[in-house]
């Protein structure tokens, strides 16, 4: 059993003290907020838990395995490393850290500690997300053409990142885990409009050579909500809504095949529009921070590396930053190294 401390109980905290708690490979063991009325709220709920204001004390407690901060991003490096020097796991809220150059050094740590580090991008440990990516791989929908994924809806408005760094982290590790591939340049335009400088619409765009681009909308100004991704493949393409109750994924035997007229000299390229049936597989609906939970506790229990470690985090957050970069120069294209 797996004693787990939970630092902040605000917004995604609560739902990890749950996921903890229920799971038959963890322990959940103390809580660490400072607002006392959130403090009170954990109280009631899970009365034999400790709970405290100072995080460091959540940090040096002997009877705590593993640490998981859920708390702005701007406090992600200094307690994760904090919990890692003292020899505890880590779970850790997306984006893993406010630049990637702290994000290898807390990837380092880990590796000097023998300690687990997770980074929470829930998506991953979802049954659609799984099930896309047992697709992809099976070589189903061919060569990959595009990744296009809108994220959009109405708030929650952040202070202290703009939407970029706010929604984009799910798509671009959704993204990465699909494709298994690294962009190799991009361009991130986007606009302001409360006054405080903070990007709330963007678009990007992510290259990844040999005609596979990416696109991805991030929206807190839309007046609907949309979770929606499309996977375009040479053989097939797929369809991802994650707000779709039963038919999450739709996989579609659609696509174009391509020909030439020898009377011209193939001159002319011939195009013909190939439609076949839509599959819609069954996909699994265990709550994915269940699933989550249990696949940490495991790779401690294991000495394993998850599927989100420390890498997956910081690929992401490089790739934040490239955006970060072209959003100032005006959309320019960025190239990542």
């Amino acid at each position: 059993m797996l004693n787990v401390g939970v630092i902040g109980f605000g917004y995604w905290g609560p739902n990890l003290a749950r996921n903890f708690n229920q799971s038959n490979d963890t322990h959940l063991a103390m809580i660490a907020d400072f607002s006392a009325s959130r403090l009170a709220l954990a109280k009631r709920i899970y009365a034999g838990v400790r709970t405290v204001v100072d995080p460091y004390e959540l940090i040096r407690a002997r009877d705590v395995d593993a640490v998981a901060v859920a708390v702005p991003v701007r406090f992600h490096y200094e307690l994760a490393k904090a919990a890692l020097e003292a020899g505890k796991h880590v779970w850790l809220e997306k984006p893993m850290a406010d630049s990637a150059a702290r994000c290898e050094e807390l990837i380092e740590l880990a590796e000097r500690a023998n300690r687990v580090l997770l980074v929470d991008h829930t998506f991953l440990y979802t049954g659609a997300v799984r099930k896309m990516k047992s697709v992809i791989d099976a070589g189903e929908l061919g060569d990959i053409w595009y990744f296009d994924s809108v994220r959009i809806n109405l708030g929650l408005f952040q202070h202290d990142v703009n939407v970029v760094w706010d929604l984009a982290p799910h798509d671009l590790s959704i993204m990465h885990f699909l494709l298994n591939r690294t962009p190799k340049s991009l361009t991130a335009v986007g606009a302001a409009h409360t006054g405080n400088g903070i990007e709330d619409m963007a678009y990007l765009n992510l290259d990844f050579g040999d005609n596979l681009v990416a696109n991805i909308h991030v929206n807190w100004l839309a007046p609907v909500k949309i979770r929606h991704t499309i996977v375009g493949g040479s053989r097939k393409m797929l369809v991802y809504n994650d707000l779709e109750a039963v038919e999450k994924i739709r996989i579609y035997d659609t696509g174009i095949n391509i020909g030439h007229d020898d009377l011209e000299d193939r001159r002319r390229t011939l195009i013909q529009y190939r439609t076949g049936d839509m599959l819609a597989p069954l996909v699994p609906n265990t709550e994915a921070l269940a699933t989550e939970a249990a696949h940490f506790a495991e790779c401690v229990a294991e000495n394993k590396r998850p599927i989100s470690d420390g890498k997956a985090g910081w690929n992401v957050v490089r790739i934040l930053e490239a955006c970060e970069q072209s959003l100032k120069a005006g959309g320019q294209r960025v190239t990542l190294a």
